[in-house]
């Protein structure tokens, strides 16, 4: 599914900055910080305009976002017909390179709330060293 089918069906305008903004999250398939998205944007988008664009696309529902150990908030894709992420699921969170991974063939459980409580999101982040940084990599 292109950016523009799922800006429309977000019921979304398709202006340049979302299709810019959501076209690197789909193409990168993993979360990405402020800074790695306004570094990796192929022309720059000053912070106001990267910040409101990334509320809306989340308010929409087809980003999300999630925040590590470090402090970080990362946004992720929302499509389930992209290589982004698809939602409700948990990340892995790299200690020693600071990049974050989907976990996609993994499900969040499902946790009951006392009644009158509503649950607005969930997040899970597992932490430690991915394979990249991993001791036994460095030994090979």
């Amino acid at each position: 599914m292109n950016v523009e089918k799922i800006l429309s069906v977000a019921k979304l305008r398709a202006t340049h900055q979302r299709k810019l903004v959501l076209r690197l999250l789909v193409e990168k398939g993993s979360p990405l910080s402020h800074s790695e998205i306004s570094s990796t944007l192929v022309e720059s988008l000053d912070k106001v305009t990267l910040y409101r664009t990334l509320q809306t696309l989340k308010a929409a529902g087809i980003v999300h976002q999630v925040q590590g150990l470090d402090g970080v908030w990362r946004f992720c894709a929302h499509d389930p017909e992209s290589k982004g992420c698809p939602g409700d699921h948990p990340h892995f969170l790299c200690l020693h390179c600071g990049k974050m991974f989907c976990l996609t063939d993994q499900r969040l459980p499902r946790v009951e709330v006392p009644e009158g409580m509503t649950v607005e999101g969930k997040q899970l982040v597992v932490y430690g060293c991915c394979s990249e940084c991993s001791p036994e990599t460095e030994a090979r």
